[in-house]
Protein backbone atom coordinates (compact mmCIF):
# COMPACT_ATOMS: atom_id res chain seq x y z
CA UNK A 1 0.00 0.00 0.00
CA UNK A 2 1.49 3.52 -1.05
CA UNK A 3 1.13 5.71 1.37
CA UNK A 4 1.10 9.42 -0.31
CA UNK A 5 2.79 12.55 1.47
CA UNK A 6 2.80 15.74 -0.09
CA UNK A 7 2.80 19.39 0.14
CA UNK A 8 1.43 22.56 -1.63
CA UNK A 9 3.52 25.51 -1.08
CA UNK A 10 0.45 27.33 -2.64
CA UNK A 11 1.84 31.36 -3.69
CA UNK A 12 5.45 30.80 -1.86
CA UNK A 13 8.29 30.17 -2.55
CA UNK A 14 10.84 32.12 -5.52
CA UNK A 15 12.76 30.38 -7.94
CA UNK A 16 16.03 30.48 -6.02
CA UNK A 17 13.78 29.49 -3.03
CA UNK A 18 12.24 26.37 -4.56
CA UNK A 19 15.50 25.34 -5.93
CA UNK A 20 17.10 24.96 -2.56
CA UNK A 21 14.21 23.34 -1.05
CA UNK A 22 14.28 20.75 -3.85
CA UNK A 23 18.47 20.25 -3.36
CA UNK A 24 17.58 20.17 0.31
CA UNK A 25 14.76 17.54 -0.19
CA UNK A 26 17.18 15.31 -1.60
CA UNK A 27 20.05 15.07 0.22
CA UNK A 28 17.60 14.49 3.07
CA UNK A 29 16.62 11.68 1.90
CA UNK A 30 19.95 9.85 1.23
CA UNK A 31 19.99 7.33 3.73
CA UNK A 32 16.32 7.59 4.87
CA UNK A 33 14.29 4.45 4.47
CA UNK A 34 10.60 5.61 3.52
CA UNK A 35 9.01 2.29 2.97
CA UNK A 36 6.19 3.12 1.35
CA UNK A 37 6.05 6.48 1.40
CA UNK A 38 5.92 8.27 -1.51
CA UNK A 39 6.77 12.11 -1.05
CA UNK A 40 5.77 14.98 -3.62
CA UNK A 41 6.25 18.53 -3.77
CA UNK A 42 3.47 21.05 -5.62
CA UNK A 43 5.34 24.24 -5.92
CA UNK A 44 3.86 27.57 -7.61
CA UNK A 45 4.29 26.96 -11.43
CA UNK A 46 6.91 29.61 -11.84
CA UNK A 47 9.41 27.04 -10.24
CA UNK A 48 7.74 24.20 -11.97
CA UNK A 49 10.99 23.44 -14.66
CA UNK A 50 13.21 24.44 -12.27
CA UNK A 51 12.29 22.24 -9.50
CA UNK A 52 11.86 19.45 -12.06
CA UNK A 53 15.18 19.91 -13.71
CA UNK A 54 16.76 19.07 -9.92
CA UNK A 55 14.64 15.66 -9.05
CA UNK A 56 14.69 14.63 -12.80
CA UNK A 57 17.10 12.14 -12.12
CA UNK A 58 16.44 10.94 -8.81
CA UNK A 59 12.83 9.55 -9.00
CA UNK A 60 11.61 9.51 -5.68
CA UNK A 61 9.86 12.67 -5.51
CA UNK A 62 6.71 13.05 -7.65
CA UNK A 63 6.41 16.77 -8.71
CA UNK A 64 3.11 18.44 -9.34
CA UNK A 65 1.53 21.57 -10.64
CA UNK A 66 -1.11 23.45 -8.35
CA UNK A 67 -3.76 23.70 -11.23
CA UNK A 68 -4.74 23.63 -15.11
CA UNK A 69 -6.84 24.45 -17.51
CA UNK A 70 -8.91 21.94 -19.18
CA UNK A 71 -8.60 22.79 -22.31
CA UNK A 72 -5.24 22.02 -24.30
CA UNK A 73 -4.27 25.53 -25.85
CA UNK A 74 -6.00 28.66 -26.42
CA UNK A 75 -7.36 32.41 -25.64
CA UNK A 76 -7.42 31.47 -21.68
CA UNK A 77 -5.22 34.60 -20.28
CA UNK A 78 -3.31 34.04 -17.69
CA UNK A 79 -3.73 29.96 -17.39
CA UNK A 80 -2.02 27.15 -17.99
CA UNK A 81 -2.76 23.85 -19.81
CA UNK A 82 -1.73 20.42 -18.71
CA UNK A 83 0.47 19.77 -21.89
CA UNK A 84 2.00 23.16 -20.46
CA UNK A 85 2.74 21.46 -16.96
CA UNK A 86 3.48 18.65 -18.18
CA UNK A 87 6.31 20.03 -20.11
CA UNK A 88 7.29 22.14 -17.11
CA UNK A 89 7.87 18.39 -15.50
CA UNK A 90 4.97 18.10 -13.61
CA UNK A 91 3.50 14.07 -12.95
CA UNK A 92 0.69 14.97 -11.13
CA UNK A 93 -1.80 18.16 -10.97
CA UNK A 94 -3.83 19.12 -7.56
CA UNK A 95 -7.35 20.10 -8.95
CA UNK A 96 -10.29 21.19 -7.28
CA UNK A 97 -8.75 22.96 -3.93
CA UNK A 98 -11.72 24.85 -1.88
CA UNK A 99 -9.59 28.51 -2.96
CA UNK A 100 -9.96 27.62 -6.15
CA UNK A 101 -13.34 27.12 -5.57
CA UNK A 102 -14.22 29.94 -3.54
CA UNK A 103 -11.83 32.71 -4.80
CA UNK A 104 -12.07 31.63 -8.56
CA UNK A 105 -15.39 30.36 -9.37
CA UNK A 106 -14.37 26.73 -9.79
CA UNK A 107 -17.36 24.49 -10.06
CA UNK A 108 -18.08 20.84 -9.97
CA UNK A 109 -18.37 20.94 -13.88
CA UNK A 110 -15.12 22.66 -14.42
CA UNK A 111 -13.15 20.26 -11.85
CA UNK A 112 -14.65 17.47 -13.43
CA UNK A 113 -13.43 18.78 -16.81
CA UNK A 114 -9.74 19.39 -15.40
CA UNK A 115 -9.76 15.54 -14.08
CA UNK A 116 -10.26 14.32 -17.33
CA UNK A 117 -7.91 16.60 -19.11
CA UNK A 118 -5.07 15.34 -16.65
CA UNK A 119 -6.13 12.06 -17.01
CA UNK A 120 -6.53 12.70 -21.04
CA UNK A 121 -2.65 13.62 -20.87
CA UNK A 122 -1.30 10.60 -18.33
CA UNK A 123 -1.08 12.33 -15.15
CA UNK A 124 -2.11 11.92 -11.97
CA UNK A 125 -4.91 14.18 -11.01
CA UNK A 126 -5.03 14.69 -7.02
CA UNK A 127 -8.58 15.50 -6.49
CA UNK A 128 -9.49 18.00 -3.10
CA UNK A 129 -12.87 17.91 -2.01
CA UNK A 130 -14.40 19.44 1.65
CA UNK A 131 -16.79 20.80 3.45
CA UNK A 132 -17.51 23.87 5.31
CA UNK A 133 -17.68 24.46 8.86
CA UNK A 134 -21.58 24.87 8.70
CA UNK A 135 -22.15 21.13 6.80
CA UNK A 136 -20.20 20.26 9.46
CA UNK A 137 -22.31 21.48 11.69
CA UNK A 138 -25.25 20.16 10.42
CA UNK A 139 -23.48 16.66 10.21
CA UNK A 140 -23.42 16.64 6.43
CA UNK A 141 -19.78 16.07 5.82
CA UNK A 142 -19.98 12.76 4.18
CA UNK A 143 -23.01 13.32 1.61
CA UNK A 144 -21.24 17.03 0.87
CA UNK A 145 -17.95 15.72 -0.16
CA UNK A 146 -19.45 12.57 -1.56
CA UNK A 147 -21.30 14.48 -4.01
CA UNK A 148 -17.95 16.84 -4.83
CA UNK A 149 -16.66 13.37 -5.89
CA UNK A 150 -19.48 11.77 -7.24
CA UNK A 151 -19.63 15.19 -9.65
CA UNK A 152 -15.27 15.46 -10.20
CA UNK A 153 -15.41 11.37 -11.60
CA UNK A 154 -18.66 11.70 -13.50
CA UNK A 155 -18.01 9.74 -16.92
CA UNK A 156 -14.88 8.20 -16.12
CA UNK A 157 -13.82 4.50 -17.01
CA UNK A 158 -12.83 2.37 -13.92
CA UNK A 159 -9.23 2.31 -15.48
CA UNK A 160 -9.21 5.94 -15.43
CA UNK A 161 -10.52 6.52 -11.93
CA UNK A 162 -7.80 3.85 -10.78
CA UNK A 163 -5.29 6.45 -11.57
CA UNK A 164 -6.96 9.98 -8.91
CA UNK A 165 -5.85 10.49 -6.17
CA UNK A 166 -9.17 12.25 -3.58
CA UNK A 167 -7.83 14.34 -0.76
CA UNK A 168 -10.36 15.30 2.07
CA UNK A 169 -9.43 18.80 3.23
CA UNK A 170 -12.54 19.87 5.44
CA UNK A 171 -12.20 23.80 4.35
CA UNK A 172 -12.43 24.44 8.69
CA UNK A 173 -9.64 22.46 9.00
CA UNK A 174 -7.14 24.24 6.54
CA UNK A 175 -5.03 27.46 6.14
CA UNK A 176 -3.98 30.31 9.07
CA UNK A 177 -7.59 30.09 10.49
CA UNK A 178 -7.89 25.91 10.50
CA UNK A 179 -8.52 23.84 13.40
CA UNK A 180 -6.97 20.87 13.72
CA UNK A 181 -9.56 18.21 13.50
CA UNK A 182 -10.47 15.35 15.98
CA UNK A 183 -9.93 12.09 14.97
CA UNK A 184 -13.67 11.45 15.22
CA UNK A 185 -14.89 14.67 13.48
CA UNK A 186 -12.89 12.46 10.06
CA UNK A 187 -14.15 8.75 10.91
CA UNK A 188 -17.19 8.72 8.90
CA UNK A 189 -16.24 11.27 6.18
CA UNK A 190 -13.36 8.56 5.26
CA UNK A 191 -15.79 5.46 5.72
CA UNK A 192 -18.07 6.75 3.11
CA UNK A 193 -15.39 8.22 0.97
CA UNK A 194 -13.58 3.94 0.98
CA UNK A 195 -17.27 2.79 0.28
CA UNK A 196 -17.54 4.29 -2.53
CA UNK A 197 -14.22 5.16 -3.90
CA UNK A 198 -11.67 3.37 -1.84
CA UNK A 199 -11.80 0.06 -3.76
CA UNK A 200 -11.45 2.21 -7.00
CA UNK A 201 -8.81 5.43 -6.58
CA UNK A 202 -5.24 5.11 -6.15
CA UNK A 203 -5.59 7.01 -2.61
CA UNK A 204 -7.45 8.77 -0.05
CA UNK A 205 -5.33 11.42 1.32
CA UNK A 206 -6.18 13.86 4.58
CA UNK A 207 -5.12 17.52 4.89
CA UNK A 208 -5.84 19.95 7.06
CA UNK A 209 -4.15 21.43 9.76
CA UNK A 210 -1.24 18.51 9.88
CA UNK A 211 1.65 19.22 11.87
CA UNK A 212 3.99 16.43 13.57
CA UNK A 213 2.12 15.81 16.28
CA UNK A 214 -0.99 14.54 15.09
CA UNK A 215 0.47 13.04 11.91
CA UNK A 216 0.61 9.62 13.19
CA UNK A 217 -2.90 9.67 14.64
CA UNK A 218 -4.02 11.12 11.37
CA UNK A 219 -2.17 8.25 9.14
CA UNK A 220 -4.11 5.90 12.10
CA UNK A 221 -7.80 6.52 11.30
CA UNK A 222 -9.33 3.92 8.95
CA UNK A 223 -8.89 4.22 5.12
CA UNK A 224 -6.59 7.04 5.28
CA UNK A 225 -3.35 6.78 3.13
CA UNK A 226 -1.95 9.54 3.12
CA UNK A 227 -1.36 13.38 3.91
CA UNK A 228 -1.41 16.27 1.86
CA UNK A 229 -0.13 19.02 3.99
CA UNK A 230 0.33 22.68 3.45
CA UNK A 231 2.63 25.38 5.99
CA UNK A 232 4.00 22.49 8.34
CA UNK A 233 5.75 21.22 5.63
CA UNK A 234 6.98 24.41 3.82
CA UNK A 235 10.43 24.10 5.48
CA UNK A 236 12.36 20.96 4.17
CA UNK A 237 13.55 19.88 7.59
CA UNK A 238 9.84 20.19 8.38
CA UNK A 239 8.62 17.87 5.71
CA UNK A 240 11.50 15.21 6.17
CA UNK A 241 10.24 14.78 9.68
CA UNK A 242 6.54 14.10 8.20
CA UNK A 243 8.27 11.82 6.21
CA UNK A 244 9.52 9.71 8.86
CA UNK A 245 7.11 10.02 11.06
CA UNK A 246 4.56 8.75 7.88
CA UNK A 247 7.40 6.07 7.22
CA UNK A 248 7.46 5.07 10.78
CA UNK A 249 3.62 4.98 10.97
CA UNK A 250 3.22 2.69 7.65
CA UNK A 251 5.37 0.45 8.58
CA UNK A 252 3.11 -0.40 11.80
CA UNK A 253 -0.06 -0.23 10.26
CA UNK A 254 -1.85 -3.53 9.88
CA UNK A 255 -3.54 -2.68 6.63
CA UNK A 256 -7.86 -2.45 6.40
CA UNK A 257 -9.68 -4.86 3.40
CA UNK A 258 -9.99 -1.50 1.60
CA UNK A 259 -6.62 -0.98 1.22
CA UNK A 260 -5.85 -4.29 0.54
CA UNK A 261 -8.46 -3.89 -2.33
CA UNK A 262 -6.55 -1.00 -4.06
CA UNK A 263 -3.37 -2.48 -3.26
CA UNK A 264 -4.27 -5.43 -5.27
CA UNK A 265 -5.54 -3.42 -8.23
CA UNK A 266 -2.73 -0.77 -8.41
CA UNK A 267 0.07 -3.96 -8.78
CA UNK A 268 -1.81 -5.76 -11.75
Amino acid sequence: MTVWVGTSWKMNKTVAEAEGYARGLLTGLDGRRLGAVQPFIIPPVTALSAVAGILEDDRRVLLGAQNAHWEDNGAWTGEVSVPQVADAGAQLVEIGHSERRAHFGETDETVRLKVAAVLRHGLTPLLCVGEPADVLAAGNSAEFILRQAAAALDGLSGQEISRVLIAYEPVWAIGAAGRPAEPDELRAPFAALAHSWGHQVAGLLYGGSVAPDNAATLLGIPHVNGLFIGRAAWQVDAYLNLLDIAADTAGCRIPDPIDNKTTSRTRN
